[in-house]
């Protein structure tokens, strides 16, 4: 078999792609990978080489009907929003695709990945909304709160004169103004403003500690995988409020998991996974480039997230639980932007994924970018 199927000097072109390329032999071998390709399937290109495409996308994708397509009719073709299976990652991805024939016989493949391309987008609309939440954190927090507790007062010195009958009136009232104080409360952690301390945070251990608090907990009969790049470097974070964006996402998927009904008992599966992901940046307004190359994601096979929701998952007050406030996922947005990263929500039935991408920590070639920044995006 050749090194690849191309001349010299189109394979040096497209090594240089930040898009995966690979081009694939009429026995369906991979006979080319750029440096791309190895970093999204996670293989070197000696051991793709080894590889068919059908070893690395799931049967039944229609990425090798196009393939094949290609091949028999000589032409090219382009797939908008096309769901790739990886086989090893047991993964589901979302990619544009372009295929075109080569001289040789050969189909030469581009892949898009939807989900990065669209995240940086979504990203200005959470800043804005942790904005939104700041300021209506504060006015909650003087408006509101201090009426309630008068509130509560009048109540409690109503209960001690009132009959017994109307007792269960005062009790209502009571219990009310305290929910609200604690949605209040709650709204005011979204909206304070001074920036935590941070250091270099092992990612690793804080989903360790956060695992040890499910499992022995809300998520006691929900089987978790850990599947960790032990090479992964530190996140430049503070632990308290990482655990804290774990361990909502990790309790929300307990959460869908326990309300489905078609999940056996013992069927419910957390994945709990860490990977390396070159390529992926963002850009303060006025500021210098931050790559965000470490990704940590939260994995479940509940029922899935509505498709018409997806888009305003981490707005306030926006759930898809019966008595929910809303705020959880509003609050780890906010966290997760303040850490200059970002976060991202794809979900098909039987598959639910949280995927945080997040920078490294300064001095290994990374940036720690400044919470208050504006995002652009960068390819």
């Amino acid at each position: 078999m050749p090194t690849h199927p191309l001349p010299p000097e189109e394979a040096g072109i497209l090594a240089i792609l930040p898009l995966p390329v690979l081009a694939v032999g009429g026995d369906g071998s991979v006979a080319y990978a750029n440096a791309a390709a190895e970093a999204f399937f996670h293989l070197s290109l000696p051991v793709l080489r080894r590889q068919r495409l059908p070893d690395l996308i799931a049967a039944g994708s229609p990425v090798l009907a196009m393939v094949e397509e290609v091949r028999e009719n000589g032409a090219g073709m382009t797939g908008y929003r096309v769901d790739l299976a990886l086989t090893r990652q047991q993964e589901e991805r979302i990619v544009d695709v372009f295929a075109a024939p080569a001289a040789d016989g050969s189909v030469v493949l581009l892949l898009q990945e939807r989900t990065n391309a669209e995240k940086m987008g979504r990203q200005l609309t959470h800043r804005a909304a942790s904005r939104s939440l700041t300021a209506l954190g504060a006015m909650l927090a003087h408006e509101i709160k201090n009426p309630l507790s008068g509130i509560r007062g009048a109540a409690q010195l109503l209960e001690m004169s009132v009959p017994d009958d109307d007792r269960v009136l005062t009790r209502l009232i009571c219990d009310e103004t305290d929910r609200i104080v604690k949605l209040v409360e709650r709204m005011e952690t979204l909206g304070e403003g001074h920036p935590a301390a941070r250091e270099p945070v092992n990612i690793h251990d804080v989903l360790d500690h956060v695992r040890r608090l499910a499992g022995s907990g809300f998520a006691r009969h929900i089987r978790f995988i850990e599947s960790y790049d032990p090479s992964l470097p530190p996140v430049h974070g503070n632990r308290d409020q990482l655990i804290q964006v774990f361990l909502n996402l990790v309790k929300n998927a307990a959460e869908a998991i326990e309300d489905s009904p078609d999940i056996a008992d013992g069927a419910g599966e957390i994945i709990l996974a860490t990977a390396y992901r070159p390529g992926m940046q963002m850009q303060l307004a006025g500021r210098e480039r931050v790559r965000l190359p470490l990704e940590i994601s939260v994995r479940d096979n509940g029922p899935g997230v509505p498709a018409d929701m997806l888009p305003h998952l981490f707005d306030p007050f926006v759930t898809t639980k019966t008595g929910g406030t809303g705020l959880g996922l509003a609050l780890v947005a906010k966290i997760v932007g303040e850490h200059g990263g970002i976060i991202e929500c794809d979900s098909v039935a039987r598959r639910t994924t949280f995927r945080v991408l997040m920078p490294i920590v300064a001095g290994r070639g990374a940036t720690s970018p400044d919470a208050t920044g504006e995002m652009a995006q960068t390819e």
